[in-house]
């Protein structure tokens, strides 16, 4: 199961950082953007060169410390096709350096069209008996609003191809609680999500007793990440929020379980923008960072 080989990648670096890939032209650092404004002029095929060496360089730095990368495709989309090119690209690349890829995208939609967004994330597309990968990311953000035929079609392809899904659940935004905490007969609505991704990711269960069905905890609710894990202890995390949304180690320790399984955790800014609070090389400075975080998140795991 696709959950086992992320729960093996952590084992190995000892670290359940995820490293989020959100590139925003204020991150990337002045000599990389100033030499693709030289070559390109200011247009959206600077930032897209820009960007790709930002991230390689990142996932180059980091690939021997963190277990996975998260690529959010919302900063890759508003550069357009060449933008999406690049985060084609840093999916191959990050897979070429033996890590776990998680494609940020939280799609959903009605069954065929569900169906469609997880042949490109996860799946294959067909043409005259012959299957294509497409993005081909280890694992995919699903937004669980359209109900049961919505997730469905991600989840038969993580059964196909051996992928996994982290369905939107408790988000770390200031406003989710204006409808994730909406009580729904007599239960907030996302206890409700919970398990219904419990429910149908039993089929995807792994060695570990952890489905391939996972869900988005944000670090800064830890009241409901400690219920979540008491409720449901089946369930994978995505931790994100820690870091520059406030969330903390202390407050996420109770995603994972007693053996130190259970959750990885998001950085984007506070490792890939480490340069600007430094004054260091930009790989150098999200190096120490991400070594800092994984130190920060061992004692709070096993005190």
């Amino acid at each position: 199961m696709s959950v086992d080989r992320l729960i093996d990648a952590i084992g190995e670096k000892k670290n359940p950082t995820v490293l989020g890939l959100d590139p925003q032209p204020e991150h990337i650092p002045p000599e990389i953007m100033k030499k693709y404004i030289a070559e390109r002029g200011r247009t959206l095929s600077a930032l897209c060169g820009a960007y790709e060496t930002y991230i390689t360089g990142l996932i180059e730095a980091l690939s021997g410390i963190v277990p996975a990368v998260k690529l959010q495709s919302a900063f890759f989309e508003t550069l357009g096709p060449e933008g999406m090119g690049v985060f084609q690209r840093g999916i191959q690349t990050a897979r070429a350096h033996n890590l776990y890829v998680i494609a940020d995208a939280k799609r959903g939609d009605i069954g065929s069209t569900s169906s469609a967004y997880s042949a490109a994330f996860l799946g294959r597309l067909e043409l005259g008996g012959t299957q294509f990968p497409v993005f081909d990311a280890d694992a995919l953000t699903v937004n669980p609003y359209l109900g049961s035929d919505n997730l469905e079609p991600f989840l038969m392809d993580c059964e196909r191809y051996q992928k996994m899904v982290f369905v939107l659940c408790k988000t770390s935004n200031p406003s989710a609680s204006e409808v994730q905490e909406q009580t729904v007969g007599g239960r907030p609505l996302y206890h409700i999500v919970a398990e219904q991704v419990s429910a149908a990711g039993k089929r995807l269960t792994g060695r570990y007793g952890y489905s391939s069905a996972g869900i988005v905890a944000g670090a800064t609710q830890p009241n409901s990440i400690r219920t979540l894990r008491e409720r449901h202890p089946e369930l994978f995390f995505l931790v994100p929020g820690y870091g520059a949304q406030g969330g903390t180690a202390a407050g996420l320790a109770a995603a994972f379980d007693k053996d130190g399984r259970g959750a990885i955790v998001n950085n984007s800014r506070g490792i890939g923008c480490a340069w600007q609070r430094s004054g260091k090389r930009y790989t150098d400075a999200a190096r120490e960072a991400a070594l800092t975080m994984r130190e920060d998140l061992r004692k709070a795991i096993n005190p």
